[in-house]
């Protein structure tokens, strides 16, 4: 007999979409059954009518702790993960301080100890002091990151030189090195020019920049044979600079879902609200960015869920670029991508594919995450296509207060998610069931 029968529902795959139930026992998917098959459960939930999904998986996160509490912390993040069916979430080093020891990580995995919603996974940046990545990796790292640019010195790998070492010392763990590719050299140039407005701020950041970080990374993972994910790429030289150069290494790229939505026109809307790095683009960088996550040459779309209080947004500053940059994103990461699918942007098959098994995959964790397949864990997302829900800044359980997508209306409804068969948000609203696990690259 099964713990649990998910029944009558449609399952949405990267593959397609089938009328599946779905049976879970000792908290892993155990069996999936032709739909109305005979079985027995100690609980049959009827969810005719209904998609589920996979438990969304996001590779990008800051939950501000330890450090930066008063922005966010592993208790109200992963409330927000939860309530919007992100059941994974791998958690970026910058923070205070940076994670970058084996005394840092441990520090911060006891924090998380029994506080999470969800299950995590922690990153570590890689800095220019000796440390023992290996030991690292084994202590449960799911990844490290290497910054080029817009970094403090310690971690800033700004030259093709720097790159190239931290690729070659992150070698030996097996594990992916993440790259925030960027090239410094500009910013300090667009530095010196001055400036203050949006417009300063965005022409620091020129997709140029990106491009040039993009390149440099490849042709530094093609020498090295080394295994690497640029974060957020959100401009069209950057994405056709990716296209060209991809089949050299063994390389992925992402972008967030705030990219595929937001221009820079929408600074006169919501100004300090939406800063973030990189700066948001043109219609025709957002046009070309839909396309390349359509056709394949995206492979994960992620969050940045980087929280601040509204006032300290809205605080004053000398320069638009010196406002805190980053937005909340987990909560809203499913609705927006479901309203993508209601524009006509992408597919469902799209959303199961570029923000679950996608990321499950490349960060070595699609063993147990990312996809409905038996023996995976039952992290599932039932969805009402028959009813709608509506954005709302004043329902985020994050600590930032509000979300820049307040009043969007989705033609869809999130309506139960279970981590590891376990039920932790109905109806869109988070329980306080901190169940969460970490998340490496073996366990």
């Amino acid at each position: 007999m099964f713990d649990l029968i998910l029944s009558g529902g449609r399952v949405v795959g990267a593959g397609g979409v089938t009328a599946t139930d779905i049976a879970v026992s000792d908290g892993v998917i155990a069996a999936l059954l032709p739909s109305g098959a005979p079985a027995e459960a100690h609980r049959i939930l009827d969810v005719t009518g209904t998609l589920v999904l996979p438990g969304l998986v996001d590779a990008h996160v800051h939950l501000r702790e330890p450090g930066l509490t008063q922005k966010e912390d592993f208790v109200s993040g992963t409330r927000a993960a939860a309530a919007g069916g992100v059941t994974t979430v791998l958690v970026m080093p910058t923070d205070d301080p940076w994670t970058s020891t084996s005394t840092q990580l441990a520090k911060k995995m006891a924090l998380a100890t029994d506080r999470c919603c969800v299950d995590i996974g922690f990153q570590i940046a890689v800095s220019k002091a000796e440390v023992d990545l290996v030991a690292l990796r084994h202590l449960g790292a799911i990844s490290f990151e290497v910054f080029t640019a817009d970094v403090p010195k310690l971690f800033l790998h700004a030259t093709l030189h720097e790159l190239l070492c931290a690729l070659q010392r992150i070698g030996p763990t097996g594990a992916l090195a993440c790259v925030s590719a960027g090239d410094q050299s500009i910013l300090i140039a667009s530095d010196a020019a001055g400036g203050r407005d949006v417009s300063a701020f965005t022409s620091s950041r020129p997709p140029i920049a990106e491009a040039s970080g993009i390149a440099r990374t490849v042709l530094a993972a093609s020498a090295l044979g080394a295994r690497v994910h640029l974060r957020q790429s959100n401009s069209a030289l950057g994405i056709a600079t990716f296209g060209r150069l991809r089949s050299m290494a063994d390389v992925s790229i992402e972008t967030t879902v705030q990219n595929l939505i937001f221009t820079d026109a929408d600074y006169l809307r919501l100004g300090a609200g939406i800063k973030a790095s990189p700066p948001f683009r043109r219609d025709s960088d957002v046009e070309a960015l839909r396309a390349a996550v359509r056709d394949g040459t995206v492979d994960i779309v992620a969050t940045d869920h980087a929280p601040h209080s509204r006032a300290e947004k809205s605080a004053p500053y000398d320069r638009f670029g010196d406002v805190p940059g980053g937005m909340a994103g987990l909560q809203t990461l499913l609705p927006m991508m479901l309203h993508l699918v209601d524009v006509g942007v992408l597919g469902l098959t799209d959303i199961a594919r570029l923000c679950a098994a996608n990321p499950a995959e490349r960060f070595g964790i699609g063993h147990r995450k990312g996809r409905i397949a038996v023996g995976l864990d039952a992290d599932l997302v039932v969805v009402d296509p028959a009813k709608s829900m509506i954005i709302r800044s004043d329902e985020q359980y994050s600590k930032a207060g509000y979300t820049p997508f307040d009043g969007l209306s989705v033609p869809y409804h999130l309506a139960l998610v279970f981590l590891r068969g376990q039920e932790i948000a109905s109806n869109g609203q988070a329980l306080d069931i901190r169940i969460g696990r970490l998340m490496t690259h073996a366990a």
